[in-house]
């Protein structure tokens, strides 16, 4: 049996780069880069509520396990939501923050969150970080987004697992967009041509960039157009511009950036995250109003993107029942959760047991309202 020594470090730049990687699996939003980032510009750390508390696991002098980890004195930037839990506990007199929170600030993408070499290594890591919770006296830890086999190690590690929805779209070999668009039932079919077409009616062009072909302008449009979207919506971003053009620098390929024009200038603008597997919509703005043209930007051109260059999916970021028909399916998420006090941890556990059947329940009924015709009703498992 190996022998691992754990150690928490509270800047994720106190860890060589090559070595967190290598755990990673390619995934781009667990990557050094992009962590590392977020704290080098301020976006977490000191006076955000998030503080960087990385758990890793060592042999020796290496690493073979690592999890972005948080101590987290809010619920803001989650997509997780738990404030009913906040709540309740301060009701009562306890003190829900800080907590502990395992998970990828500001982005709701699915994948590993107990990175390692192998699955005794990772395993390894959960127990640790188990161990860390309990000795610290904070309320709880929460784990969001983890792999289904994460949460499965999860739910044998005594943590209560809760089920989310989100929706992803699943390259099946098109050869082009048309392909695609033939796969669908008549009327889904029949409203992405008329959404198209209202958004071609706006006479733009459409520029992919990524890192290295993004320039400080191109950038600082970009931020321009997410900074409104917030506004819109009377709220404040979590990133800041620097973020996206160190994020750039760092990690050129892993980002990309769609630029609509009019006559050579910039009107719109989406921001997505790239690995070997997958397009991530993230972010998108424009400086005036457009009908339709959300849809192009941040569903069909990316669709047709991962099309072109052969990538298997498409995840279109947290909630929204209207992608479905766009031709994305309901995928679960999961998150899972250790609670410190017993009394709260068998309340959590009856409500989710009530909210996972409302669960399944939707994901029936989001099934019958497939978008295709027959040969694709359900994402791939």
């Amino acid at each position: 049996m190996p022998t691992y020594r754990f150690r928490r470090f509270d800047d994720v730049n106190g860890i060589v780069p090559a070595a967190w990687d290598a755990l990673t699996d390619g995934q781009a939003c667990v990557s050094h880069a992009f962590l590392a980032t977020l704290e080098t510009t301020g976006c977490v750390g000191l006076g955000t509520g998030w503080l960087p508390r990385h758990a890793t696991l060592w042999e020796g002098a290496q690493l073979v396990a690592a999890m972005p980890l948080y101590e987290k004195h809010h619920s803001y930037g989650e997509y997780v939501f738990d404030w009913a839990w906040a709540e309740a506990y301060s009701r009562h007199g306890l003190a829900y923050y800080p907590k502990w929170l395992a998970a990828v600030p500001f982005t709701p993408v699915p994948g590993m969150r107990l990175l390692g070499r192998d699955t005794t290594s990772r395993q390894a890591l959960l127990q640790a970080t188990l161990a860390l919770a309990e000795e610290s006296g904070l309320s709880s830890l929460h784990v969001l987004f983890p792999t289904e086999p994460e949460a499965g190690w999860m739910r044998e590690a005594g943590l209560l697992i809760r089920q989310g929805v989100q929706f992803h779209w699943f390259n099946a070999r098109y050869q082009d967009f048309n392909d695609f668009l033939g796969s669908l039932n008549h009327e889904k079919r029949k409203k992405i041509r008329q959404d198209r077409r209202h958004a071609a009616a706006h006479a733009l062009t459409f520029r992919w960039l990524d890192g290295t072909t993004a320039n400080a302008a191109d950038w600082a449009f970009f931020h321009r157009c997410y900074a409104a979207t917030y506004a819109l919506h009377r709220s404040t971003p979590y990133l800041r511009a620097p973020f996206f053009t160190q994020l750039a620098s760092r990690a050129p390929h892993s980002v990309r950036l769609l630029l609509a024009e009019r006559e050579g200038k910039p009107v719109a603008s989406a921001f997505f995250l790239c690995d070997g597997e997958a397009l991530y919509g993230r972010y998108w703005g424009a400086t005036e109003h457009l009908p339709f043209l959300h849809f192009e930007l941040c569903y069909y051109r990316a669709i047709d993107y991962c099309i072109g260059h052969r990538l298997s999916r498409f995840e279109g970021g947290a909630q929204g029942e209207h992608k479905l028909a766009r031709g994305l399916l309901p995928v679960v998420t999961r998150s899972a959760h250790w609670i410190r006090e017993p009394r709260w941890r068998d309340a959590v556990d009856r409500f989710l047991a009530q909210e996972t059947a409302g669960i399944d329940f939707y994901l029936d009924e989001l099934t019958e309202r497939s978008p295709f015709r027959t040969s694709q009703r359900t994402a791939p498992e």
